[in-house]
């Protein structure tokens, strides 16, 4: 015969403890079904069991029964809750082909981006939001999103790409095309520019600068079509052409509004010029003046132009010719170069230097690479060295800048530099698109992030200073004139 703990009360109110769990299964079936509580069903067992509370006051009298009882009936309800969260959940979760494309672009921003607090945002959270409220039923919407996306970050140079662009710029085709000697960007969002690209620089002697385009000035369509919303590298595409193409800009320069025609064409990436400075004996001044246009013939006349490497083998070039004339001293002008490749900009530092670090390569975590010289490629390590800056001066050009300065071999005059100070890598989607990605950051040798600041000149330069190789040797030669700058001024550290 068994028997029972505590007052013969316990059998009965065990018994009605029981009839209610029974009650209890009995009307969630019946009012909500076996996998479908919602909150509108809670509330209606809710209102159902306004009194259960009561009930269980009622039996604490009986806590040792109840406890073990009660404890696997809400345990019970909790797991019945969980299940049928996720299978009502389940379906709109369901990741679509185009949800695949969008998390493989937020993924290789997660794993690739510089900036690891992704401009201030939680990078998950975005993608959770987006997943939910963003259409993307086609992949046009899908392109949109991950544009959207990328538009967070306030990086105009991480960038989405067509698969046609990716395509283009991956196999190099672009290389075979000439342009108007442009250097452009995003207007400054801290000067309330108005919508356009700027003219970073107006490469000397090319088409733009020989229609009178000056630095500053805003493009605002190409070829009647509005540069309003138009990144960079659209823009670059319609710029650049077969040699002898036209293209017609609409520019503002200042207050005035100029329908401007273009030819494409080529030019050459550098120019010398030997400067006779007056003097006695043979110790009177001769300067070599070495000019460093934009980019390669043929190239993509952009702020990220290609510096093929050629133009190390002009450089070298021209300081033996110069040398050959008895040269003692050089200026290099970088002015308005826009850089280009960045193994170009190394090699071209390692002519000047003996030794020292040309570069740091920065991540989120700190420096990940150092480019740095022995001298084995040196080739003008002793001559006085001039180095002419300005804001058109930018990416690679400004790591040339940045290394001689830093290094004390030259002295830099003109203007802060453009400051772009970041890497770009390019990634692949599986749909044969693609993302170009700031994955690092430039640091000069003295550790300086240049990034929207620059490269700080050591000395200005006259307003009126030419930035073509004959009025440069008169600025030298000639007192009386507004540019003139003495030798000593000129390399004095």
């Amino acid at each position: 015969m068994l028997r029972h703990c505590g007052n013969t009360d316990g059998a009965s109110n065990h018994n009605s403890l029981l009839q209610s769990t029974w009650r209890f299964n009995k009307i969630v079936s019946s009012k909500c079904g076996l996998f479908s509580i919602s909150y509108g069903c809670l509330l209606k067992l809710g209102r159902h069991f306004g009194s259960l509370p009561k009930r269980v006051n009622y039996l604490g009298k009986s806590r040792q029964h109840t406890s073990v009882l009660f404890v696997p009936l809400v345990v019970g309800v909790m797991l019945l809750m969980s299940v049928s969260v996720a299978v009502t959940k389940s379906p709109s979760w369901a990741l679509t082909e185009e949800n695949l494309l969008f998390l493989e672009a937020w993924r290789t921003i997660d794993r690739a981006y510089v900036d690891k607090t992704f401009n201030g945002q939680s990078w998950f959270r975005y993608r959770e939001n987006a997943l939910q409220n963003e259409p993307m039923n086609t992949r046009e919407q899908t392109y949109m999103a991950i544009r959207k996306m990328l538009a967070t970050l306030d990086d105009p140079f991480t960038r989405f790409l067509e698969p046609e662009k990716f395509k283009s710029l991956r196999s190099g085709t672009q290389g075979a095309l000439t342009g108007v000697g442009l250097s452009i960007g995003y207007p400054s969002q801290l000067n309330g520019s108005a919508p356009g690209l700027v003219v970073i620089s107006a490469a000397p002697g090319g088409p733009a600068n020989r229609a009178g385009i000056l630095s500053g000035d805003v493009i605002l369509a190409i070829d009647d079509t509005t540069t309003e919303s138009m990144g960079i590298y659209d823009a670059a595409e319609r710029l650049q052409g077969p040699e002898g193409s036209p293209v017609e800009l609409t520019i503002r320069s200042g207050p005035e509004i100029k329908h401007i025609a273009l030819i494409d064409s080529p030019l050459d990436p550098v120019k010398s010029r030997l400067c006779k400075v007056p003097g006695s004996g043979k110790d009177s001044p001769r300067i070599g003046y070495i000019k460093l246009t934009a980019c390669q013939p043929k190239c993509i006349w952009t702020k990220v132009c290609v510096l093929l490497s050629p133009t190390e083998s002009a450089v070298k070039e021209a300081i033996d010719a110069l040398r050959s004339d008895g040269v003692n001293a050089f200026v290099l002008d970088l002015r308005d170069n826009s850089g280009g490749l960045f193994p170009e900009g190394i090699e071209i530092a390692k002519i000047w230097l003996d030794k020292g670090v040309i570069v740091y390569i920065c991540d989120s975590r700190g420096v990940r690479d150092i480019y740095d010289t022995d001298g084995s490629s040196a080739m003008a390590t002793s001559e006085p060295l001039a180095v002419l800056v300005n804001k058109g001066t930018a990416s690679a050009s400004e790591i040339l800048a940045g290394a001689l300065k830093d290094n004390k071999r030259a002295v830099l005059f003109g203007e802060p530099t453009y400051g772009k100070g970041k890497i770009q890598s390019v990634f692949e989607l599986s749909d044969g698109s693609g993302l170009a990605v700031t994955v690092a950051r430039y640091e000069t040798p003295a550790h300086t992030d240049i990034d929207k600041v620059g490269v700080i000149p050591d000395h200005p330069l006259p307003t009126s200073f030419p930035k073509d190789e004959d009025s440069f040797c008169t600025c030298l030669q000639d007192p009386a004139t507004a540019c003139y700058v003495n030798r000593s001024q000129l390399f004095a550290k």
